[in-house]
Parts: structure tokens; C-alpha cells; sequence
């Protein structure tokens, strides 16, 4: 007879390898064919809400491992808090206007602006957003991303623009929308103004010069015969130079250098003196800053005079401590020259060409312009010394190029005027990590009002009319007509009509007595689009609310998409659009490196999951502290992907032993082996620090917690020694069903546990868990810990046994490794334990040679009674010996009692007594 017919071997057709590139695309039709999502929110439709806002990524080009780092962190939290008592709705979006859309069309596509209307160019700009919205959603789609993708918010579409304009005009209403002349941030290589947030930083090698400015009227605090010595690393603004500005506290040196006398702060004397190279200094005296207030200094080559003024912004952290300034170039020199009426003088084009008001330099590009001028300073006399640095300088970050500030008329939303109310909703919002709130408040308190106008065509026009007189209107009842207006047509009949069209009917102005009106041609920078997501998304559709509960994107959106928000909901409402912000970190390469295409080092999301499925990926995800930059590499998924392999294979063990299963013959928890309660209470206490990892967004507390629960106390524990019981016993005895009652509840529990980190193989498994009556393990909740009497005395006694099980392992293979034994079978185990190791072995009522997966297992005396040859542990001396007698053909015990039944000679009694059953 072949006995191995009698074994109740695992059995399922839940596959070893997960196949999951394979797999996945049909796991992903099926949700489609459920309508999963729908189906999610119907069952949580009566729970409160809790909305995960969408921060819009830009629809232009593949994803990169970011956006699936964001998406898929987004989907653990929605996926969770659907499982745990909320409705949790989610809602993806796209931004879609700005520049690289332009770009986009005039260069890869080849499209000539120049050859159709603004319109006609919007159109396509349009289509070509729309066809990388459709690009992108599959591929999100394909990360397992569950959200309403049929239904997304996007910038560009009529409801969205109607609200934006709402926003806008609300703004301009309060007195915090105004036009004026000021310096900002201009990209040449874009033609149009910059907010902070669309400047980046990248080293630069720029000229630096110190210029001497020599004294006119030196208002009794000079003599007139000085010189003021400036230093700058843009000579293209000297053209521009109306003023010098001191500190009013600082303390200012005259000095004698080759002949000359010259004006420096005294703090940064010894260091001018080593750049320039002067040779011999003699200080004639010193006077405060503000003692040179009104002092006049002659412009070096224009006959214009420079006027000396107190400034708070000047440092001694570099330079002269003498400022050049250009009130059209800098907005610190912009503010202290409104405060002394010095003008407003921008000598550089939209292009980034000097214009006439810089003779001499007229029609040079202003990088250009740098070498004639200081050419022109070395002629007059001025220049006193010229070399280069390199340093760090605000690049556009669409097109990479370098930016100047230049001082045009443009549109600004007041930052000042609600500075102090944005710096209070800062503070009520939970801010994770939290340095994410020191992060945002220091911005705020520094930062200066918005410049919210473009010059460009794709975007949300400024609603803004211009009567005859010039002055603009923006009144609540052209607001609501233009929103309107948008809200049917879409903004691009901004475009497509004359002024008159897009008034309402019969509107009339006191600055316009001949009824003729223009339109604003600027549009809105887009994170004010983006900013504005609160009022057209959270506000305008019935399934969200706002505030948020949360807003989760990269770092960067500190000075972006977190900023905007807040400065126009702030602005609207009076508080912020979220209860909370969680950011993440960028994503780098195996050694740390930010991904580049010229270094060849870019992990992209699509190749991960063709080679690997998503599942490894979001894996991954749950794997790293997000919170900070992250690594990825192949060697670091291949990590992560025999994690995965580990967790696949507890379920498939899990499974395999539950063929025969029905719940409704579960053994109740009280007739259960102690060892079986263990093993609940451990899934248990996992429920409860799997649940709260997931409250506190703390991902990989949930991937190290679930990988050890199932390699180190299922696999090489309990699933090791339960083989002896879930093979051998007979299918209904009480042993063997107290541990597939263990099996099963840890088969359901972990499986909910895991769902928002791997939904496809949790809803694969799902569909194998013998009588589960949902069709999915998305629509059920998580599990609930199952607390029982005397846990601690359970968890300290068999915590105590796995202490003593650690020393007889190790005991087993040191005599494995000297050949003594085979098989941990084939071992008898003798122990000399201490008195306390004795007490515990005798409160165990579970077979100890099963337990320790041995065939025989005996007491030979005390700690002290050990032999020589025994080794010795914390808990026990222990001597390992090969078991006496035969090989059982079915359990494969070794035991002297193997054929004592005549009719089955090659087993031992205990399996002859079950095949006789």
C-alpha cells in the first residue's frame, strides 16, 4: 500500500508564481467589468467622508516613477480608509495649461503659431491635452490606482475655468487682485513673467564686478573726491542704476587705496581689499550708514545721478555693503526706491534684449550686454575688478534657462494683505512630516505678493476689461457673466470675441462714454488654475467637501500646488482647503543619484510592472520611508520582489490546508491548544499595529511587520510544525481543525490587511478563500483584533518557548553540520534545562518532540547534570542523538514502535490507528 495516498497533502489551484504582469491586466478587466470603484462607494455611500484631493499632474509625457510613487502612496490611504469605516472618495485630475503644451506643439509637433488665431492654437493645445490625459490614465489605471476615472477633474474644462474665474473675481473683490509695475521674475527664453513656484536653482557662472561710483554732492559727510564702491554679478544692470543703498546701522569706512579714496563698509574692508588687490589702505574715517543718506554719486557713464539710500536688505554677507540698485530689476531695489521716489527704469524687452533706454548697448542680448559694459567701465575708469564665479542662480524650469527680474506691468494677488490670516490656517492644519510646516510657514512670512499674469496664449484668461480711459474693470456682475459665459462655452470664447460680446448686454462705464471696451490678453499663471481646485472640484462636485482631509504630493509643492491652494482658499473662504498635508520625497537611483536619460540610470514604471507587475511596485512603495528621498534600482526590487514571493507562498500554504474547510466548523477559541491561541493573539496584535501604521501613513511599519509575521512566526513556526498535524491527523480531528481555524482566520485577516498594498493578488487570493461571499476584497472592512482572557500569560509563556525552540535550532544544526543527524527527523533531542526552562517545558501540554519538529524528545536531568559533549545556552544544556528505531513510511517519525500493527508494518501506531479509520 502506498501509504503518501493517506496524507492530506495541500490542495489548490491558487498558483506558486504570481505571473503578475500577466495576471494583473485580468484582474484589472474584472474590477472594470464590476465597476469596482461604484461598487465601493455605494456600500460606504452612509459613512462620513474623508477626501484624499487630488494634487493635478501637468498631462504631458509617460509617467515617471514619481507620479507612481504619489499615485500609488494615494491609493494605499483611499483603499484603507474605504476598508475602515469612511466613504472615501477619489477623484484624479490633470493640469493642462502653461507652456510645455505650447512647446509641445511648436516644436515636437510642428505646429506655426503664426499661420492661425490664438484660438485655432488654443484648439489644438486642447486636443493635444486631451490625447495625454488618455495616455496617462492607462497607466495609472495600470498601477492599480482605484479612483473615478471616468469622471476626472481637469483645468481646462468649462465648469472647472467657470469656477476659476469665481475664484479670481471673489479675490479681486476683497481688494487682493491689482495691476502694477514691479519686478518679477521674466524667463526671456519663455517671453513671460514667473511665479516663484515655476523657478528653479542651477549653478550659473556669472561675471563679477566691483565698480567705483564717484561722489557729487557729498552733503557735508563727504568731500566729494570718493568714490562708492559696488559689487555685482550682473553688469546688464548698470544701465539701470539709480541709487546706492546703505545700511542705516552699519558702520562705513573712507579709506586711501593707490591714490584713491573709496567708500566701503568697515565690516567688509579686508576683503574688499584682497579681491580688488589693493596694496596699501589707509582708513581716513568712518560714518554711520544713515550719516550717508541723500549723499550723490554720478552714474558711471550716463550723466545721471545715483542717489545713496538707507536699505534693511543690505548684508555683509558678500560684496561692498554698498548696494547697486535697479528699482526695475530687483525687488528689494524696488521697494526702497518706491520708498525714496527713485523711478522705475527697465531697460531690457521681452526677449531679453537691451532697448534704448541703454545707449550704447541698445539691441544686445543682456547676457551679451555684460561684456560691453564692462568693457565700457574699464574705459571710464569704473571698473576696479572683473573675474567669475559660479553660483547658484533662478533658472525657468520649463525651459531651463536662465532668468532676470524685470520690472513690467503685470497682475499680482495681495500675499501682504492676508499674510498674517495664511500663516494661521498653517497652523491649524497637521503638517506631516512636521518640519512640512516650518517648511511652508517661512515661505509665507518671506515671500511677496503673487504675479499671477502670463504672456502666453494657452491658459485661463485674466477677466479683466479696459475701458477707454484705461482703467480696468472687475466688477461682480462681469465676474458672474464671464463665468457663465465659460461655464457654456469654455474660455475659449474669450478669445473668439470681441470685448463688447463678452460684457453683458447693455453694460455700461463712466470710462467709457463712447461704449468701447478692450480685453486683458494676459492669462493666469497656472497655479493659480491648479490653486483653484478647492473652489472648482472640492466645491463644485456633490461627492466631495471641503475642506480636504488631505493633500499629498512631493516636497516641492511647498512653494507650489500647497502654497496656491492655501493663498486662494485662504483668500475665498478664510481658511485652508485641507485638514491635513503629507509629502514625499523624490525618487533617485540604487546609489542615491537623481534619474537623468544622460546617465542612463531611469527606472520607468511601465518596465517594472512588464517585467515584475505593479504589485512589486506598490510593494516597493510600502517598503521605503517616502517621507524622505527614495531609491530604486533592479537589485532593490529584486529585494522587494522575494518579499513578495515570501508573502505569496504563507498564502498559498494557507489555502492549500483550508480544501477540506468550512468556517462554520470553526473550533471555538476556548477549545482551542494554548500554542493555537499564541498564533491569534500574534495575528491579532498585527491587526491592531497593521491598523495604526496605516492611520499614521507609516507604510513600511506595515511591510517589515507583515513580512515578519509571515517568515518568521507562520513559515518557520508555526506552518513548519503544523504539517505534522494538517498531513498526517485524520481530516476531522479536533487537532487538525483547531489549527485550520488558526489558518483561516489569518487567511481572511491578512488578506484584508494587505489589500490597499497589493489589491491584485489580495482580490486573487480572495477568490480562492473557501464560502467568502463578497466578490471582492475591496468591499469588506478590515479585520477587528480579537482580544482574549490571559493573553499577556500566553504571549510571556510561548514567547519564552520561542527563546528556548531558537537555542534547540541552533543545537540541531551544529549537529547537522558534524554529521551526527539528517533531517531534523531523524534527531533525538535530550535537555538539561534550568529550573525556570524546566517549569515552562512542564506547562506544556502540545506534544514538544511536534513542536520541535524532532522524533523524540526527553528530560536527561538539570542545568548542572549536563554531560561534556552536551552544549550549553542561556535556557538549556542539550545534547542531540540520533532517534532510535525505524523511519514511520508515513509521518516519517523515527520511532522503535514503527510496525507494532501486524497490518501496516511500515508505520508507526499513531498513523496505523488513523488509515484504519
Amino acid at each position: 500500500m502506498d501509504y503518501k495516498d493517506t496524507l492530506l497533502m495541500p490542495k489548490t489551484d491558487f498558483p506558486m508564481r504570481g505571473n503578475l504582469p500577466q495576471r494583473e491586466p485580468q484582474i484589472q478587466a474584472k474590477w472594470e467589468e464590476m465597476d469596482i470603484y461604484r461598487k465601493v462607494q455605494e456600500r460606504t455611500k452612509d459613512r462620513p467622508l474623508f477626501v484624499l484631493h487630488d494634487g493635478p499632474p501637468y498631462a504631458n509625457g509617460d509617467i515617471h516613477m514619481g507620479h507612481a510613487l504619489n499615485k500609488i502612496l494615494k491609493d494605499f490611504i483611499v483603499r484603507y480608509k474605504s476598508m475602515s469605516g469612511y466613504c472615501a472618495p477619489y477623484v484624479p485630475g490633470w493640469d493642462t495649461h502653461g507652456l510645455p503644451i505650447e512647446t509641445a506643439l511648436t516644436k515636437n509637433k510642428g505646429v506655426n503659431r503664426k499661420e492661425m488665431s490664438v484660438a485655432e492654437f488654443r484648439k489644438l493645445c486642447e486636443q493635444y491635452a486631451y490625447e495625454q490625459i488618455d495616455r496617462q490614465r492607462e497607466q495609472f489605471k495600470r498601477l492599480g490606482v482605484r479612483g473615478d476615472w471616468d469622471n476626472p477633474y481637469i483645468t481646462l474644462t468649462p465648469e472647472y475655468e467657470a469656477q476659476q474665474i469665481k475664484v479670481f473675481g471673489e479675490m479681486a473683490k476683497k481688494g487682493l487682485i491689482y495691476k502694477g509695475l514691479k519686478p518679477v521674475y521674466w524667463s526671456p527664453s519663455s517671453e513671460s513673467a514667473l511665479a516663484e513656484a515655476e523657478i528653479e536653482y542651477k549653478d550659473k557662472r556669472s561675471p563679477s564686478i566691483y565698480v567705483a561710483f564717484p561722489v557729487k554732492d557729498g552733503k557735508g559727510v563727504l568731500d566729494g573726491d570718493e568714490h562708492i564702491v559696488i559689487w555685482t554679478t550682473t553688469p546688464w544692470t548698470i544701465p539701470a542704476n539709480l541709487g546706492i543703498a546703505v545700511h542705516p546701522e552699519l558702520q562705513y569706512s573712507v579709506v586711501e587705496a593707490d591714490g584713491r579714496k573709496y567708500v566701503v563698509a568697515s565690516e567688509l574692508l579686508s576683503s574688499v581689499q584682497k579681491e580688488i588687490g589693493w596694496e596699501h589702505v589707509t582708513v581716513l574715517k568712518t560714518v554711520k550708514g544713515s550719516e550717508l543718506e541723500y549723499v550723490v554719486a554720478k552714474h558711471p557713464f550716463y550723466d545721471r545721478d545715483s542717489l545713496v539710500i538707507c536699505g534693511e536688505h543690505v548684508t555683509t554677507d558678500a560684496g561692498t555693503g554698498c548696494v547697486h540698485t535697479a528699482p526695475g530689476h530687483g525687488e528689494d531695489d524696488f521697494i526702497v526706491g518706491q520708498k525714496y521716489g527713485l523711478g522705475v527704469l527697465c531697460p531690457v524687452d521681452e526677449r531679453g534684449y537691451m532697448t534704448e533706454e541703454a545707449p550704447g548697448f541698445a539691441g544686445m542680448f543682456y547676457d551679451e550686454a555684460n561684456k560691453a559694459i564692462t568693457e565700457k567701465l574699464q574705459e571710464v575708469g569704473a571698473l576696479l575688478k572683473l573675474s567669475f564665479i559660479t553660483h547658484s542662480y533662478p533658472h525657468d524650469w520649463r525651459t531651463k534657462q536662465p532668468t532676470i527680474f524685470r520690472a513690467t506691468a503685470q497682475w499680482f494677488a495681495s500675499i501682504d494683505k492676508i499674510r498674517e490670516q495664511l500663516l494661521q490656517a498653517v497652523e491649524e492644519t497637521k503638517w506631516v512630516p512636521a518640519w512640512g510646516e516650518i517648511r511652508i510657514h517661512n515661505m509665507i512670512r518671506d515671500r511677496g505678493d503673487w504675479c499671477i499674469s502670463r504672456q502666453r496664449a494657452w491658459g485661463v484668461p485674466i477677466p479683466v476689461f479696459y475701458a477707454e480711459n484705461g482703467e480696468p474693470i472687475i466688477t461682480d456682475e462681469t465676474i458672474e457673466h464671464v463665468s457663465n459665459l465659460f461655464r457654456q462655452y469654455g474660455s475659449n470664447v474669450w478669445f473668439e470675441r470681441e470685448a463688447k460680446d463678452l460684457l453683458p448686454e447693455g453694460f455700461t462705464h463712466p470710462g467709457s462714454p463712447n461704449g468701447r471696451f478692450t480685453k486683458e490678453t494676459d492669462i493666469m499663471d497656472v497655479w493659480f488654475d491648479s490653486g483653484s481646485s478647492h473652489q472648482a472640484v472640492l466645491e463644485e462636485r456633490a461627492d466631495l467637501q471641503r475642506p480636504a482631509d488631505l493633500y499629498l504630493e512631493g516636497s516641492d509643492q511647498y512653494r507650489g500646488w500647497f502654497n496656491s491652494s492655501l493663498s486662494t482658499a485662504v483668500a475665498v473662504t478664510g481658511k485652508a482647503p485641507y485638514k491635513g498635508v503629507l509629502s514625499h520625497g523624490f525618487v533617485l537611483d540604487g546609489e542615491g543619484r537623481k534619474m537623468s536619460k544622460s546617465l542612463g540610470n531611469v527606472v520607468v514604471p511601465a518596465k517594472v510592472m512588464e517585467q515584475l507587475g505593479a504589485d512589486i511596485l506598490r510593494l516597493w512603495v510600502a517598503s521605503v520611508d517616502y517621507q524622505a528621498d527614495v531609491r530604486i534600482s533592479d537589485n532593490i526590487l529584486k529585494q522587494v520582489a522575494e518579499v513578495y514571493r515570501k508573502i505569496r507562498n504563507t498564502f498559498r500554504f494557507m489555502l492549500g490546508n483550508l480544501f477540506d474547510f468550512n468556517p462554520a466548523e470553526r473550533v471555538a477559541i476556548n477549545e482551542l491548544r494554548e500554542v493555537d491561541r499564541y498564533m491569534l493573539i500574534k495575528l491579532n496584535r498585527l491587526i491592531e499595529k497593521v491598523k495604526q501604521a496605516y492611520e499614521t501613513y507609516e507604510f513600511a511599519t506595515i511591510y517589515h511587520e507583515v513580512n515578519n509575521f509571515c517568515t518568521v512566526d507562520l513559515s518557520a513556526f508555526y506552518f513548519d510544525f503544523s504539517k505534522d498535524v494538517l498531513y498526517i491527523e485524520a481530516a476531522n480531528s479536533h487537532e487538525r481543525r483547531s489549527i485550520q481555524t488558526v489558518l483561516y482566520e489569518t487567511l481572511v485577516a491578512l488578506t484584508k490587511l494587505v489589500a490597499p498594498i497589493l489589491p491584485h493578488t489580495a482580490d486573487e487570493v480572495w477568490s480562492y478563500i473557501p464560502h467568502v461571499k463578497e466578490e471582492s476584497v475591496q468591499l469588506v472592512d478590515m479585520p477587528e483584533a480579537v482580544h482574549m482572557d490571559d493573553e499577556d500569560r500566553i504571549v510571556k509563556k510561548w514567547d519564552a518557548f520561542m527563546e528556548l525552540r531558537d537555542e534547540v535550532l541552533k543545537a540541531l544544526e551544529v549537529a547537522r553540520n558534524e554529521k551526527l543527524i539528517g533531517k531534523s527527523l531523524t534527531a533525538h533531542v535530550i535537555l538539561y534545562p534550568t529550573d525556570e526552562t524546566k517549569a515552562l517545558i512542564d506547562s506544556i501540554e502540545e506534544d514538544m518532540k511536534q513542536l520541535l519538529i524532532v522524533s523524540a524528545f526527553s528530560i536527561g536531568g538539570t542545568f548542572a547534570d549536563a554531560p561534556s559533549e552536551a552544549q550549553t545556552f542561556t535556557k538549556t544544556a542539550i545534547v542531540v542523538k540520533q532517534a532510535e528505531g525505524k523511519t514511520c513510511a508515513r509521518c516519517w517519525v523515527v520511532t522503535p514502535t514503527v510496525g507494532e500493527d501486524a497490518n501496516h508494518p511500515e508505520l508507526c501506531p499513531r498513523c496505523a490507528a488513523i488509515v484504519k479509520q
